[in-house]
């Protein structure tokens, strides 16, 4: 849902809660907007389907001008800026009417095919009503929008380290109304000319280069970008403020056509450091070239800049010519190979969307997967073919398809092509089924109607829709003339319906594989149709499960799917000293990960992974997705888990797989294992941290990962803390030393930091990180937390202080961390940005469950207050953050935790709020779904 803000009963009041005039700015007039009138039509940010549908067969949109004066954004007493926009477009039924979108902090005139109407009329909270439209028309909008510190809309950030000023706009799905007045929806493309006032030494960007730089006196400049291809309202863009600023060129593509192509960079000056220009560049060119390669058609957006920003909500966003990513991918710490894979990965996911998503885009938001399914597709085989990180499947298989298996699970599961009411459901959908479902469907598509027909399909995709919108049944038509095959029944099987599949073999002389599916939404079985392998592994002489035999199997679709004859084997090259072919074994379903299902392991597979481990990074991938899919099911209790991490995760080459699995193995530790259990599963789990500290390569990312999961895992401890805290005081080794130079100091008879892991880059990350398990400890106190942050005063380090301050176990400090984020400001009045929310909210969940149970019942009755009250992204950060997971089970089984207090009070709340929004009740759902699982897991491992 979309919080509007409200309207000042005084022009110059501003928002309510920000400080300052309602605008200063250049623009006519902008600094006494109307207010705008009661509740009403115009008032509703909601826009419906059926609305946009009527409005796109009345209207064509030819272009925008759009202007925005930010040359007060230094002044923290400015709230708001001043835009003006001119739209011209066609009607198709004069004398109708129409409403442009507009979130603001004030309208001052609408200037309509020559006429002034009166705000006061024709302007709401939301919307503008235009009336009697002609065949063609023009309208001009000037006004006042505010700036955000949530990441929706223009984000303004002031830097901790030298108190610049940073701005960007993040607009999907229906933000760019929250800047300039528009028609926001995706299928309304425009030409935009943008235009943007500000200091004269700051960078000013957009998705188009420079046209033309004017001087606007008092050190201001007014820079006009050239015009745009058509767009879509959400991929629009503006970067204002002191970026360094990187440029080199791509030399094109003869075979395609493409010319050359200038590329830049941009971060915050006091990052710029840490910034490694040269591998973005070479990742930038590789993924330029694979794309052409592999597309053949240009790159068609001119320019191709790259911004990394503070405090952004996503991963990254596709804005052509100047993507917007997280700042998160600067890495000022010491990254592992798998933080480099993930920052290569989303580079080249948001690539793919130059063709897929901003060349042609989806209609509605329905087909949202039109575009992140690809390019979560595409931007992994990019990472895979074009880059060093060859693993990039590997990863897929453990994270993108975790996260999706997950999602699916959920009573709020749905289609990959998602029925989306409205813009408030159309938020709701950027999930783990949109993108990393969608992108392994589209992975079983390409082994269905294999890669060269696929490749074909895009590029005459492409040739067919260029600059325009598309659907479903477009893109189907062409796979059909690609491949000779006939998909009327596939996507009714794969896209439009809900839930995994799940896959088992049944042994034998002649495997059967099974396969059970039912749609969650409809009750429906629904058996899909499978191209995939299956593989027999048996240890090897040292002791390594390895592949020793094959079989490609496909699954018909319906009820002939049930059950399917597995062979003919195909014999792998068996390794010296393998077992024999009685002894211990596993059988993969799925081997090499080809479709998308829940992996059932049998008994004695369940007893070979569990004792040996797996020699192929993406086998061990797909078998780990399985234990802990199982984990979390219940149906392996949370202790076997933990021991067969301790056991067998130093095997684990990948890096990310590695942390991955430690990961979920403290997540075991902390929310599935019984209550009574959690102090030796941690104890156990602790000693193999250490050890791996220890073991592990002196230095190494393996090392690094085990050092991560061990501060995490250490702020649950209680009684036995004292295994955690000298290993913690040694990597910090008296950081941060006071004001006269001292710090803590080892307590006597401490290890060194060498002793505990020999080689390690104690750095920021390292260090805060054990500085937030000692404060949740109680060993930290808040004096040392804000030394620390006086010796480390980063934009960084300020968020990890916020939780590591919360974290620290006095009611009184969580009582204040409670109420900070309930109200989104400390209770000495300071605004908490999304970063910074976020941040409190996880120091107050960091550990000791008992001092947040007292906050329970007041969660509920704040839940819509919050929704009503603040952005979408800033109350879902709340809600989500503050949710009372934490709980042990109740005595009885699985089918005895729908009576836990914390489950009954979500359940009652769900049945009393039917009509709150459809949003809110979403994360509750999600959120009471996954307590109940945690519970019902506790309950069957005690059993």
């Amino acid at each position: 849902m979309v919080t509007v803000p409200s309207a000042s009963p005084s022009p110059a009041a501003g928002p309510p809660g920000a400080p300052g005039t309602a605008c200063s700015s250049g623009l006519p007039g902008a600094g006494s907007p109307h207010p705008v009138p009661e509740p009403g039509p115009l008032d509703r940010a909601n826009l419906t389907r059926e609305e946009a549908g009527r409005r796109a067969a009345l209207l064509t949109v030819h272009a925008y001008d759009v202007h925005v004066d930010v040359r007060d954004a230094a002044d923290p007493g400015t709230a708001t800026f001043g835009t003006r926009t001119t739209v011209t477009f066609s009607c198709a039924e004069p004398g109708s009417s129409t409403v442009l979108d507009f979130l603001h902090a004030g309208v001052e005139t609408v200037e309509f095919n020559g006429r002034a109407l009166d705000p006061a009329r024709v302007a709401g909270r939301a919307r503008i009503l235009l009336e009697d439209l002609a065949a063609e028309n023009e309208v001009t909008v000037t006004g006042a929008a505010s700036y955000s510190t949530s990441g929706e809309g223009l984000h303004r950030f002031v830097d901790p380290v030298d108190g610049r000023v940073y701005l960007y706009t993040q607009f999907e799905p229906a933000d760019a109304r929250r800047v300039f007045a528009c028609f926001e929806q995706p299928d309304l493309k425009g030409r935009f000319t943008l235009h943007l006032t500000g200091p004269a030494d700051w960078v000013l960007a957009s998705n188009q280069p420079e046209a033309a730089r004017r001087d606007a006196g008092d050190g201001l400049v007014t820079v006009d970008f050239s015009p745009t291809p058509p767009l879509s309202t959400y991929v629009t863009t503006l970067l204002a403020g002191p970026y360094a600023t990187w440029e080199d060129r791509w030399p094109g593509h003869p075979a395609s056509g493409a010319g050359e192509v200038p590329l830049a960079l941009y971060c915050r000056r006091s990052l710029a450091g840490s910034l490694d220009p040269e591998e973005l560049f070479a990742t930038t060119r590789a993924g330029l070239d694979f794309f052409h390669d592999l597309f053949g058609v240009p790159y068609p957006w001119g320019r191709y800049g790259q911004a990394f920003v503070p405090e952004y909500n996503l991963g990254a966003m596709e804005n052509p010519g100047l993507v917007t990513f997280t700042e998160q991918y600067v890495f000022t710490s010491r990254a592992t190979r798998s933080q480099y894979e993930a920052r290569a990965t989303t580079l080249l996911h948001e690539m793919a969307h130059m063709w897929f998503g901003d060349l042609v885009t989806m209609r509605w938001w329905d087909d949202l997967w039109l575009k992140e399914s690809f390019a979560d597709y595409m931007g992994t085989l990019a990472t895979a073919e074009a880059t060093g990180f060859t693993e990039a499947w590997t990863t897929f298989a453990h994270r993108r398809k975790g996260w999706a298996y997950v999602q699916d699970a959920y009573p709020t599961t749905h289609p990959v092509v998602a029925d989306v009411p409205d813009l408030e459901a159309a938020r709701q959908n950027f999930d783990g089924i949109t993108y990393a479902k969608g992108a392994s469907v589209l992975k079983q598509l390409v082994a269905f109607v294999g890669r060269e027909a696929f490749v074909a399909a895009a590029r005459e995709y492409f040739s067919r829709h260029a600059w325009g919108n598309a659907t479903l049944r477009d893109l189907l038509a062409v796979l059909e003339e690609a491949s000779g095959r006939d998909l009327a029944d596939w996507p009714g099987r794969w896209l439009l319906t809900s839930g995994a599949p799940e896959l088992w073999l049944g042994d034998g002389p002649s495997p059967v594989l099974h396969q059970a599916a039912v749609d969650p939404v409809t009750g429906r079985e629904a058996l899909r149709p499978h191209v995939l392998r299956v593989g027999r592994y048996e240890p090897d002489g040292e002791g390594r499960l390895v592949r020793v035999g094959s079989a490609a199997v496909e699954v018909a679709a319906g009820p002939a799917g049930a059950r399917t004859a597995v062979g003919p084997w195909e014999p792998d090259d068996v390794r010296p000293g393998a077992a024999a072919a009685d002894g211990p074994r596993l059988l993969l379903p799925n081997d090499d990960d080809l479709t998308y299902a829940r992996i059932r392991l049998d008994e004695a597979s369940v007893d070979a992974v569990l004792r040996y481990p797996v020699a192929d990074g993406l086998t061990a991938a797909t078998v780990w997705a399985a234990l802990w899919t199982m984990t979390r099911d219940g149906r392996l209790a949370a202790a076997r888990f933990v021991e067969a991490c301790c056991r067998l995760s130093h095997a684990i080459g990948d890096v990310g797989l590695y942390a991955q699995v430690l990961g979920q193995a403290e997540t075991a530790v902390r929310r599935y294992a019984p209550a009574g259990e959690r102090e030796a599963l941690r104890a156990q789990l602790g000693t193999a941290l250490r050890e791996a500290l220890r073991g592990l390569e002196p230095g190494g990312d393996r090392q690094r990962a085990a050092l991560r999961a061990l501060a995490l895992l250490a702020r649950g401890a209680g009684a036995d803390r004292a295994a955690f805290v000298p290993v913690l005081e040694a990597v910090l080794a008296g950081w941060p030393a006071d004001a006269g130079g001292r710090g803590p100091g080892p307590a006597a008879g401490a290890p060194a930091a060498g002793e505990v892991a020999p080689g390690l880059a104690v750095d920021a990350e390292v260090r805060w990180a054990a500085l937030q398990a000692l404060a949740a400890l109680g060993v930290a106190g808040q004096a040392r937390l804000d030394a620390a942050l006086a010796a480390d005063r980063t934009a960084q380090a300020a968020v990890w202080h916020r939780t590591a301050s919360a974290a620290r176990p006095d009611p009184e400090v969580r009582a204040a961390a409670w109420h900070a984020v309930m109200a989104g400001r400390t209770a000495e009045g300071e605004v908490l940005s999304n970063d910074h929310l976020s941040a409190v909210a996880a120091g107050f969940t960091a550990s000791r469950p008992d001092l947040a149970a007292p906050f329970a019942e007041r969660f509920w009755a704040g839940l819509t207050g919050v929704w009503d009250d603040r952005s979408n992204g800033l109350a879902t950060r709340t809600v989500g953050g503050l949710f009372p997971a934490a709980q042990d089970a109740v005595p009885g089984g699985p089918e005895a935790q729908e009576r836990h207090p914390v489950v009954l009070a979500a359940r009652r709340w769900l049945a009393e709020n039917a009509a709150a929004p459809r949003a809110l009740r979403r994360i509750v759902v999600e959120e009471t779904d996954d307590l109940v699982r945690s519970l019902r897991a506790q309950a069957a491992g005690r059993a």
